[in-house]
This record gives C-alpha cells, structure tokens and sequence, in this order.
C-alpha cells in the first residue's frame, strides 16, 4: 500500500467511527428508575406516652362536667349518662374494644385544665371552647368540635325580657373561670349595659341561685341552658332562652400538648362517628355493611383494607368497634339531645354538611 492510501484509509476509519459514536448518541435513554424512599418521621419526645399509659393502666381517665344533664350527668343507677360521656366511651370502644373501660372524673371549671395538664386524666371532654390562649398558651390541643354551640341568656318566662337592654342594672348568675363571664362583660360594655355578676363555682350554685331568685338571668352556652331548664329546674315552661347570641362556641375534647399519637387518637374517633353517619353505618346495621360493602373509603375505615388503625397504634377494628359498641354521631346526639328526650336540643350546626350544618370528616385514606 503507497504512502498516498494511508491517509484516506485513515480517514475512512475515523469518519466510520464518528458516524457509529453519532448513531449511539441519538438513541434515547433508559427511563430512570424512582427509588423508594422510606420515610421516617421524628417524633417528638412525649410520643405515645398517653397510649402506653392507657394501656397499661386497663382504662381511660375522662374528665366531665358530671352536672349536665344530656351531656354528662349521673343516672339514678350511679352510671354516667350524656353526649359527652358517650365520647369518653367511644374513646374506650377504640382503644381497648370495649367501651366501658372508663372511669369518669368530674371536673369543675376551675381545676379541669389543671388535671389535664398534671396528667390524672387522659383527656377532657367537657363542654369546653376551642380559644387560642386555651390552644397555646395553657398548653393543651383542642381536638375537634363536637358540639357547635353559642353563648346565650336565660331568663324567666314572666319577667318579658327580650333584648341585652332589658338587662340594664340586672343581676345575672354566671360560672367563675369561663369564657362565658369574659363574654358577658365584653357584650355588656360593648351595649352599654350594666350589670352586677353573680359569679359561683358550678352548674348546681349557679342555678340554685338563679332559681332562688337571686339573679335576674342567668348566662352560659346556649345547650347548657336548655339542658339545666329542662333537666334540673322545677318548671321548665317558666323559663325562656332570649333571642340573642353572645358567642361562638365550639365545644370538643382537649388533649395535653406533646403527645400527637393521643391527639391524632381522640380526633380521629370523633371522624369516625362523623364518617359513619355519613356513610349510613350504625351500631345496627355495622356488621352486615362490613360484610357486604364495596365501597372503599367503608372497607379502609372498618379496616378491611389498609392499615389505618395501625398507624394509630390501634387495632384495624378500632372505628368499627366505635361504631358496633358506641355508635354514630346520630345515635350518640339522639340517645341524649335528640327529640325523644327530656334534653332535646334541634341538631342545627350540628347537622351534617350535606344537610346544612357544619359537621365533616376528612378522608379515611
């Protein structure tokens, strides 16, 4: 081969492999392959500590009022009757699968939040306002409203009284430690009317006064008031709530601050009766829909499918055995409040929110 030939044959090759390199080059590449990430969640110190507690111990330590008839109120028979003791033993069916794993601990206005804070009861389920000082600085986490309420003015039926300005130079009976006398003085001087607090201890001073004649009304959330007119008055008929509304009050349970497993617990019980009412499922029918549904958002809350209650730190049964011993938002609001009782209060905001009112549960997902 000449001298001359070597170059081109050189040339050739080169250009051969340039081609070969470009034609790779144009291939598209593999799709890249997501790696599955673990995640881990720090939790914070105080974590589980109240289930671990709970457990340990056999029962749930529930504060409640104890003096309100149709909320928490003690039956003939010693037992604990109401709306919010029902809570309590919803919290029970979930935790221990059995509902009467409860020792109810009446609590004043006065010491509620401090026995929660120290820990000789688990949560507080008493006619209590979600406030922010309540959420913060007191260190508790309210968990979910359970009843919607507003504050309002009772007054008896013969006196006439029909506006806040009837009131002027009044006496009005009122509990010490509450929302309720902070709201009174803020809608009084706002009014300008005044008025002379009559302020006592607990449900039975304050209404032993106001039925002895001693205050010229008596104030407090609007639910309270009809559960004392109808429940422990001697003449319902002869008292009226006025057509006023001094507040909002959101009433729910409370945890400590620092324990989110507890707080995600309590929560998400209340979203159980919620979502069971929504769905349709009863203390009745919760074994037969377990059996034949095909809905998936039932399946994963009755813990056919997934593990929610596991994330919970509870059995997969835990809403189903909420459902089965305690029952619906529904049952639990007309066993005590509903029309059939001596303590009915109309559900109103307490509806669902496909039917008006303000009651929702998130996904169960």
């Amino acid at each position: 081969m000449s001298r001359k030939m070597i170059p081109i044959f050189v040339l050739l090759v080169i250009g051969a492999l340039i081609v070969a390199a470009c034609g790779q080059a144009a291939e598209p590449p593999a799709p890249a392959v997501t790696p599955q990430v673990q995640i881990q969640v720090a939790q914070a110190p105080g974590f589980g500590e109240t289930l671990t507690a709970v457990q340990g111990r056999g029962n749930i330590i529930c504060g409640v009022n104890g003096q309100l008839p149709g909320f928490s109120f003690l039956d003939p028979d010693g037992n604990f009757t109401g709306f919010d003791a029902d809570f309590c033993r919803a919290l029970a069916a979930a935790v221990f699968g059995d509902a009467s794993k409860v020792e109810f601990r009446p609590a004043t206005t006065q010491e509620r939040f401090t026995i929660l804070q120290t820990g000789e009861i688990d949560v507080l389920i008493r006619n209590t306002t979600w406030t922010l000082v309540r959420d913060s600085e007191l260190g508790l986490n309210p968990t979910a409203t359970t009843f919607y309420d507003g504050q309002g003015i009772m007054v008896p039926a013969d006196k006439g009284f029909t506006t806040l300005q009837d009131l002027e130079g009044g006496t009005i009976c009122v509990q010490k430690g509450t929302t309720t006398e902070l709201n009174l003085a803020d809608v009084m001087a706002t009014e300008g009317v005044s008025y002379t607090p009559a302020v006592f201890d607990d449900v039975n001073a304050t209404y032993g006064a106001y039925a002895e004649g001693r205050c010229d009304a008596a104030t407090s959330d609007k639910s309270q008031l009809v559960s004392v007119a109808k429940g422990l008055l001697p003449d319902p008929d002869n008292h009226v709530v006025m057509d006023v509304t001094l507040s909002k009050e959101p009433l729910g349970p409370v945890v400590r601050h620092g324990d989110d497993q507890w707080f995600d617990i309590v929560r998400w019980v209340i979203f159980a009766t919620v979502a069971g009412e929504e769905y349709g499922v009863s203390s009745a029918n919760v074994d037969e829909v377990r059996d034949s549904t095909e809905n998936p958002e039932v399946r994963r809350m009755l813990g056919l499918e997934g593990d929610l209650g596991l994330k919970l730190g509870l059995s997969n049964e835990w809403a189903y055995n909420v459902l089965k011993l305690v029952g619906n938002y529904a049952e639990i609001y007309d066993r005590n409040l509903g029309p059939d009782t001596a303590t009915f209060i109309p559900r109103g905001l307490n509806s669902l929110y496909a039917d008006g009112g303000l009651l929702y549960s998130p996904p169960f997902r």
